[in-house]
């Protein structure tokens, strides 16, 4: 088991009332699985994605991945795990305007203290998402479905087991949200598991577990 997360809660207070942004999820995940998650806005999915990256702390449950519990863990540890075995693909624009794209990419390898020089693999990742001939341009440069690859290639640098993306096509045309997919569907054919939350029903096509969230519910469900 890669990823297991057990009755997760987030609850939410204002003034006198409450209410769970997530309720009670439970969701299995092993290597090779590409998840989709769909669901309105307001449902619960960002909030619950943000908890198993370690962004968000539960109210209960409990999330466990490569066995580590997060609750036994501090921010410290949490942050190390996060670097080391998700890459995070978050909703929006998500890149440093002051560094290049390269620079983007590399990132997260000198967030830890690691031997070596990345430069290479940064190309080689570049590369895979059709970009290479932009590494040293800047982000307000680029189109949106360039940002996006970039982020993609940084999601990856450090090699993880798992990768979270919330909306990861959204304000991108069709074609190149379909690229974006594709993309998506090799990596997990090379051992790397897939957690997405998108709005777009057709996308989960892409997908072995496909779950739907209402109401802060994780939904089992099918593409049928």
């Amino acid at each position: 088991m890669l990823l297991n997360i057990e009755k997760l809660r987030k609850e939410y207070k204002r003034g006198n009332t409450s209410f769970f942004a997530v309720d009670s999820a439970c969701l299995s995940v092993e290597h090779h699985d590409f998840i989709c998650i769909t669901g309105r806005s307001g449902s619960g999915k960002s909030t619950f994605l943000n908890m198993v990256a370690g962004l968000l702390t539960p109210t209960s449950g409990t999330i466990a991945l490569h066995g580590n519990d997060y609750s036994t863990m501090n921010d410290k540890q949490i942050s190390k795990l996060r670097n080391e075995s998700i890459g995070f693909i978050p909703q929006g624009q998500c890149l440093l305007p002051n560094l290049t794209v390269l620079d983007n990419v590399r990132l997260p390898f000198y967030l830890s203290k690691r031997n070596g020089d990345i430069h290479e693999k940064a190309m080689s990742l570049l590369k895979k998402v059709g970009i290479a001939d932009l590494a040293d341009m800047y982000p307000a440069q680029l189109s949106g479905g360039e940002s996006r690859r970039v982020s993609i290639a940084r999601a990856l640098i450090n090699s993880p087991s798992i990768v979270i993306a919330d909306e990861p096509t959204s304000n991108l045309d069709k074609e190149t949200a379909k690229e974006i997919m594709k993309l998506f569907s090799h990596i997990t054919s090379t051992g790397i598991a897939m957690l997405l939350v998108t709005h777009n029903l057709e996308f989960v096509e892409y997908g072995n577990k496909i779950y739907s969230m209402d109401a802060g519910k994780l939904i089992e469900g099918s593409r049928a």
